[in-house]
């Protein structure tokens, strides 16, 4: 592809700049080596995310769209009648296309080699430790999972089935991101004094003195529950749409600004830009040894082995961003966005510096090379896992202990308890 072959060259410039691509992990456990020109993709979760992602894969000539699932049945509809009528406008039409209110029956067609997983966060780690059972690589929205615990054992999952399970944190492929770690990589900026990133705040406590309303109908409501514990249904934990007329969603789902049901922002935002932070610190698969929450004046502050402080806080035009201050002078990044208050440092802004297209195409060559992709599953955890830590640090409202290698609080009992929770409705991970 010609997208492949720019993609090379702007690689193989940025590894010369100090930036090392390679994830450098085998598929030692892959039942697929040959190489697999047309890769059959599977949706599960159709809402308003799976939307955008779904108008991205269709536009790769390596991807043909075979099912999608959902436990709202308007939105398996939308589904189907957008795949068909994408196929229509090309002229031709989906060799084949089903579609299922339960995931796992997609999982188990023949006629899927690799799904996007799009569903709410809770749901994450159960449908793709089961799509890695099931042989079906994987497209992982950020963040990669809702709890500590669900991140390590994703983590076994994949590589015990030598799965590809790319994570959505499409920020990797972007130039201008690229060209901010690798510059901090490689000394552009000195010795790194602190790094500022802008993600938000939340989760809120208790979503639920919303006044609950009844569920729709063709809404499964304990199906979308699925581990959590029973709680109300409210339409913007589960945003409706209309077909006649259409009608798609007005928001992003509120499950994901609440505690018993999501991250907030920090996880939401924290998965691209704390990601980012990492990246350009070289702490991929490690992390912060320290997290202190945020007290008077300080904002909620990370510190790595090396004495780095990575400060959760809005700078500049309050943008959701990252700003790495040096010896030397500092780097701002962000979507659409690239400064540096050193001269030598610059980027034209191009579309294509900009856009994220290159990250799916990274997934679909990775699936059929059986090659990580740039951002593989572990760097989603250690990127959730410091999401993640923060908000635990806020809510017992105390400087926490991290070790990253052992993934756990040092003896801190009551910290440690807030690494999982108590799934429900006789599901498991097992």
């Amino acid at each position: 592809m010609a997208i492949s072959r720019r993609k090379f060259f702007l690689t193989s410039a940025l590894a010369g700049a100090g930036l090392s691509f390679a994830p450098g992990f085998s598929f030692a456990h892959s039942k697929r080596s040959n190489f697999q020109k047309t890769i059959r993709l599977g949706f599960i979760g159709v809402g308003r995310q799976a939307m955008g992602l779904l108008n991205r894969f269709m536009q790769l000539p390596e991807v043909e769209v075979t099912a999608g699932a959902d436990v709202y049945e308007v939105k398996r509809t939308r589904f189907e009648e957008r795949v068909k009528a994408a196929y229509a406008a090309r002229g031709t039409q989906p060799l084949s296309l089903k579609v299922y209110e339960d995931y796992r029956d997609l999982l188990a067609s023949n006629e899927v080699d690799a799904v996007v997983i799009a569903s709410p966060d809770h749901w994450h780690t159960k449908m793709a430790i089961d799509a890695c059972r099931a042989k079906k690589d994987i497209y992982l929205e950020k963040p990669l999972t809702f709890t500590v615990y669900e991140g390590q054992q994703l983590v076994k999952a994949v590589r015990q089935n030598g799965t590809v399970l790319a994570v959505g944190s499409m920020q990797r492929s972007a130039v201008n991101f690229q060209t901010a770690a690798a510059h901090v990589q490689k000394g552009s900026l000195g010795e790194i004094k602190e790094v500022l990133v802008h993600v938000g705040e939340n989760p809120f406590p208790k979503p639920f003195d919303l006044n609950p309303e009844t569920v729709p109908t063709g809404l499964d409501w304990q199906a979308w529950l699925g581990p959590l514990p029973e709680l109300p249904y409210h339409p913007n934990l589960n945003p409706p749409i209309s077909l006649d007329p259409v009608e798609n969603e007005k928001l992003w789902a509120a499950w994901r600004w609440f505690k018993e049901t999501g991250g907030g922002l920090m996880t939401d935002w924290g998965a691209h830009m704390i990601d980012v932070a990492q990246w350009g610190l070289n702490q991929d698969r490690n992390g912060p040894v320290e997290v202190i929450p945020p007290m008077g004046e300080n904002p909620l502050t990370y510190r790595f082995e090396n004495g780095t402080p990575m400060k959760i806080t809005s700078f500049d035009e309050g943008r959701q961003g990252v700003k790495f201050i040096g010896e030397k002078g500092w780097i701002k990044v962000s979507r659409g966005n690239f400064e540096s208050s050193l001269s030598e440092i610059s980027l034209e802004k191009k579309d294509e510096n900009f856009n994220y297209t290159q990250h799916y195409i990274d997934f679909i060559e990775s699936i059929q090379r059986r090659k990580d992709p740039i951002v593989p599953v572990e760097i989603g955890h250690s990127t959730c896992t410091s999401c993640t830590i923060g908000n635990i640090a806020k809510e017992l409202n105390r400087p926490l202990s991290w070790d990253p290698i052992a993934q756990n609080f040092e003896d801190d009992f009551e910290a440690n308890t807030k690494l999982h929770y108590t799934y429900q409705n006789g599901i498991s991970l097992s």
